[in-house]
């Protein structure tokens, strides 16, 4: 997994969970409605997907290292499909999903390119209609620091409208968080 030691322990830890639950999915998520069948890009250690398998019928779940996708099928195995697979290249079909979500995870993608890619994607598996939305840290010195030797490319959230609608998506919208300064985007298939 492209992150370090430290930058596991946060991401599996409880209290990152919590945050999850409390503060990042129902400010990103908010006025959302995310319907049937969703997919979750990078959910990591599954502190998302603890939470969203509640919210949606039908979850997929697809995760880019292999050891996470593991643990993710023993943890949630019974309540979503878990897939090991990359974000820019799903094994999913065409138009067949409600939405596609993706929480703190776009800055681990190394390039700006690759995320480009996994725009594309989130576009191609949707049906018309459904909604691409999620939420991305910003620069700080805090996430420097808690990427020391990991990837970290975030997302310009001036020039994100842009490269979505180059994906083909509409009614884009990115918001700043008046105190955490985090991004939230969404944005839809027409």
């Amino acid at each position: 997994m492209p992150m370090n030691e430290a930058h596991q322990q946060l991401c599996s830890s409880e209290e990152w969970a919590q945050t999850v639950r409390d503060r990042i999915l129902p400010w990103a998520l908010e006025d959302i409605e995310l319907g049937d069948d969703v997919v979750e890009i990078g959910p990591g250690y599954g502190a998302n997907l603890r939470v969203l398998v509640d919210l949606v019928p039908s979850l997929t779940a697809v995760e880019i290292d292999g050891a996470t996708a593991r643990l993710l099928q023993r943890d949630w195995g019974g309540r979503a499909r878990i897939l090991h697979a990359d974000a820019a290249r799903m094994p999913l079909p065409d138009a067949a999903y409600s939405a596609v979500v993706g929480f703190t995870m776009l800055h681990h993608v190394p390039t700006d390119e690759l995320q480009d890619r996994v725009f594309a994607e989130a576009f191609r598996v949707l049906r018309p209609g459904g909604v691409f939305a999620g939420s991305d840290s910003q620069p700080s010195r805090e996430l420097d620091e808690l990427h020391v030797g990991d990837v970290m490319n975030t997302v310009d959230p001036a020039g994100l409208p842009t490269r979505l609608k180059a994906a083909g998506f509409t009614d884009t919208a990115v918001l700043l968080h008046p105190e955490t300064g985090g991004m939230r985007f969404r944005a839809r298939k027409p």
